[in-house]
């Protein structure tokens, strides 16, 4: 019997083996005219933000789509104020890591859409890793932007500054945020928000790697 090409592709997917991500590709989404992080884009990725907010997004690659895991490093050398990420406009954070997922049905169909129109979308579930604020760590903040429902924030670190390995489960994350298992990841991003303190961050993210 012949597979509808959706269903190919996440077969396919599901049976390659993922691995580590580069940041070449990664291009930046602005979300304000009037400014914008600074990213570069490489085997790492630099970033620094000066009182502004912006996302340097990028696509997963299908042998990633089922990924279970992550795992990645990060570097902040300058720090952003301590804020609550839950509050929405007062919310700055130095780093945040986003794995962005959508219903299986519909990966095909959406492996090149660009970050705006995915996060704009109802069936679309973001869980986004952040170093910074002054949360619980481990804790899941509904996020104040966009559709109710379709985001949260994990805080894995509180603000400040210092280098750490992460490893996360997505896969269990996903299930404590938002219940039942996690479709497709097709879309990946990192962000620095800045905009609310008027303060600067300068860090790294290194080693990203889907498993």
């Amino acid at each position: 019997m012949k597979l509808p090409l959706a269903a190919a592709l996440i077969l396919a997917a599901t049976a390659a083996t993922a691995g580590p991500v580069g940041f070449a590709n990664w291009k930046e989404q602005r979300l304000s005219l009037f400014g914008s992080n600074d990213y570069s884009f490489g085997s790492s990725l630099g970033l620094a933000s000066n009182g502004t907010v912006s996302i340097a997004w990028g696509r997963a690659p299908q042998a990633d789509w089922a990924a279970t895991s992550a795992s990645w490093s990060w570097n902040v050398t300058q720090s952003v104020p301590a804020t609550d990420l839950s509050r929405k406009g007062g919310d700055d954070r130095n780093i945040a890591v986003y794995f962005v997922f959508v219903p299986q049905a519909v990966a095909a169909e959406l492996a090149s859409a660009d970050i705006r129109a995915l996060l704009g979308r109802s069936d679309v579930r973001v869980l986004q890793y952040a170093y910074g604020g002054n949360n619980a760590v481990g804790s899941v903040l509904p996020s104040p932007y966009g559709t109710a429902g379709t985001g949260v924030t994990i805080p894995l670190r509180q603000a400040g500054t210092g280098a750490f390995n992460e490893r996360v489960n997505l896969a269990a994350d996903y299930t404590r945020a938002f219940g039942g298992a996690p479709g497709a990841l097709i879309g990946l991003a990192v962000s620095g928000d800045s905009d609310d303190t008027k303060t600067s961050i300068a860090a790294t993210v290194s080693g990203l790697s889907l498993n």
